[in-house]
């Protein structure tokens, strides 16, 4: 039951609304506590403490909200679906303000988008900023993108043309002049012990033994020295970037109440941003921690209360073998985030393109396991805002007589345009020398050959976007891409931007979409791309893949599993002709007299005993209409 403090901001409330408030804590209180009991030495006065703030929440939340956490009740899947479109972008870069967003939410609509990944508008410190991932408000958005109304009033906008607005929540630090900070600094113990701050190197030095570099190149270490504060603080990403002390149970709720006051502006989904990195345990790197976990049930358990309609999503850009936790497992199976991204399907897809051959992406995808959750699901994409780190485990690598680490430094060079033949014009970001670690920047189209003028450079671009599209999940495009967008060659020349260079692919948008032919191709191919995915049943999320071992190295082949029938994606990473044995559909079930393409609306081309398929060419294969 509610705690008594609650009742008072419920007490003006219509009596089902009560009921219905109650009802969700008798549901959600159990998992609340046994989420924060390894966590804090007094669980139940936590919990009580959040449910408290879920109910003052609930109290003051519209009704339009209130109707649509009744809406999303009954349609819990609304993510999973097959006609479920993600899209993500810098909302100055796509539209100017947040108003310009609004004005442009025909076109995303026009395109299927049901689910708008908008990046990091809360308001950040002053340059620099890390691309606004160091806040020092989460209550206000900048300034010149408009203000929290307007925010609202895009919330609103989105939702009437079914699109689900995604906002960035950093968990793992706040900008040094937040206002936490501010007080840490001018002397209050409490606001202190948000953060970790060591008088000495002792404490530090012990940690940093076991600790990696984010970036090395321009923020060395993991600690630094705040001359107000008198003390090591510690710094994860950059020195303006005060990690949080998320032992400390106030800062627990702090952030359970700034994510239901976003959920009362409409915002639907949040990316939980660095939430790998949250909970600190000496002699390892600190990241992938068992409490992670914990906190993330915690924090979805108060939000189920609030406001249901409101989905987590994991940025863990960790290795293979770290990823399906975010979706929980054990304990937290199904009680964590509901969305993660699949790093290691992205990163996979980049490799088969350079290596032409399917069998590193094979082992590493079916290594995943077991399959995460039914009701939750993959973000599929194949950029984003980031670079892109070659998270390839020495192990999968192995398992196909590959070097991992000769394997990644091929990567770096081949998609640096430094290997010979190779079709790519990307950056090198942040260089380690002593681990080798070599990552890249550039655009989709630029990384897949359009720029070089590659032949085949389209047809990259929409295989790699068939491939997360055919995985199943929520697939997500990265604003341009799907118009061939190429490099942004004057990204250096916004001061602001010069020293980090993945502002090479994040080029302002080009409207009108007056599109060249190289444009209207790629478009036109991601919409036939997203009306196929969207009568496939089999795409559905909860209908996890499940990855075959290729017949031919060139082809990729993953099966969906469906009371309806099977669906066999089939995707040729080379530019010569492959095939597809028909012995692998009889051994799905499938009839190969009577299969049908979903891409091309056509019995498939069957020759020698297989589906052929041309260069770069992708199939999904059904049995019957």
């Amino acid at each position: 039951m509610p705690s008594r403090s609650t009742s008072e901001p419920l007490s003006g409330l219509p009596k089902h609304r009560v009921q219905l408030f109650e009802a969700r804590v008798r549901r959600w209180l159990p998992e609340l506590v046994a989420a924060l009991t390894p966590l804090y030495d007094e669980p139940e006065h936590v919990a009580e403490r959040l449910v408290d703030l879920a109910g003052a929440a609930f109290a003051v939340r519209d009704d339009d909200l209130h109707a649509h956490d009744l809406r999303r009740s009954l349609e819990p899947d609304w993510f999973q679906r097959p006609e479920a479109l993600g899209y993500a972008a810098y909302a100055d870069r796509f539209a100017g303000t947040l108003k310009g967003v609004a004005e442009r939410a025909p076109y995303l609509q026009e395109l299927g988008v049901t689910y708008l990944h908008l990046m990091p508008l809360l308001t950040p410190r002053p340059s620099p900023s890390d691309g606004g991932y160091a806040v020092m408000d989460y209550r206000s958005v900048r300034d010149d993108l408009g203000t929290m109304e307007d925010l609202k009033a895009l919330t609103t906008v989105l939702r009437e043309r079914g699109i689900s607005l995604c906002l960035d929540l950093v968990l793992n630090h706040v900008a040094r002049e937040h206002v936490w900070a501010e007080r840490a600094r001018g002397g209050d113990p409490a606001k202190r012990n948000y953060f970790l701050v060591f008088d000495d190197r002792e404490v530090p030095d012990a940690y940093e033994r076991t600790l990696p570099e984010v970036f090395p190149d321009f923020a060395p270490g993991n600690f630094s020295y705040d001359e107000e504060l008198r003390g090591w603080v510690w710094t994860t990403f950059n020195a303006y970037q005060w990690d949080v002390n998320w032992a400390n149970p106030d800062v627990l709720c702090e952030y359970a109440d700034i994510i239901l006051n976003l959920a009362n502006h409409g915002v639907e989904v949040l990316r939980l941003d660095a939430i790998a990195f949250t909970w600190k345990r000496m002699g390892t790197n600190c990241q992938n921690q068992p409490e992670v976990h914990a906190l993330t049930q915690a924090l979805r358990t108060v939000t189920r209360i609030a406001c249901p309609s409101v989905l987590f999503k994991a940025e863990a850009i960790v290795g293979p073998h770290d990823l399906l936790a975010y979706l929980g497992t054990g304990a937290h199976y199904g009680r964590v985030s509901d969305l993660a991204y699949h790093n290691s399907l992205m990163v996979q897809v980049w490799s088969m393109l350079a290596s032409q051959d399917a069998w590193l992406a094979t082992r590493a995808l079916q290594a995943l396991v077991p399959p995460p959750a039914s009701s939750t699901a993959w973000i599929t994409y194949v950029r984003c805002h980031d670079d892109i780190g070659w998270a390839i485990g020495d192990d999968d690598a192995a398992s196909v007589g590959l070097d991992g680490f000769a394997h990644r430094k091929f990567l770096s060079d081949f998609y640096a345009g430094e290997f010979p033949g190779s079709f790519a014009r990307g950056l090198v970001f942040q260089e380690n020398e002593a681990t080798g670690d070599r990552r890249i920047s550039g655009s989709l189209a630029s990384l897949a050959g359009i720029e070089a003028g590659d032949p085949y450079g389209v047809a990259r671009v929409l295989l790699a976007h068939a491939i997360i599209f055919g995985f199943g999940g929520l697939p997500v495009i990265w604003m341009g891409d799907e118009l061939g967008m190429l490099n942004d060659h004057d990204w250096a020349s916004e001061p602001s931007h010069a020293d980090d260079n993945r502002w090479v692919h994040r080029p302002r948008m080009a409207w009108p979409t007056d599109f060249d032919s190289v444009s209207k191709e790629v478009y036109d191919g991601v919409r036939h791309l997203v009306r196929a995915r969207s009568s496939l049943p089999q795409l559905h999320a909860a209908f996890a893949a499940e990855v075959l071992d290729p017949r031919d190295p060139g082809v990729l082949l993953v099966a969906h599993r469906h009371p309806l029938g099977v669906l066999l994606a089939a995707f040729n990473v080379t530019p010569g002709d492959r095939h597809v044995p028909l012995d692998v559909l009889r051994s799905l079930g499938m009839d190969p007299s009577r299969v049908r393409d979903h891409l091309t609306d056509t019995a498939p081309l069957v020759r020698d005993e297989a589906v052929q398929l041309a260069p770069y060419a992708a199939a999904w294969l059904t049995e019957g209409a």
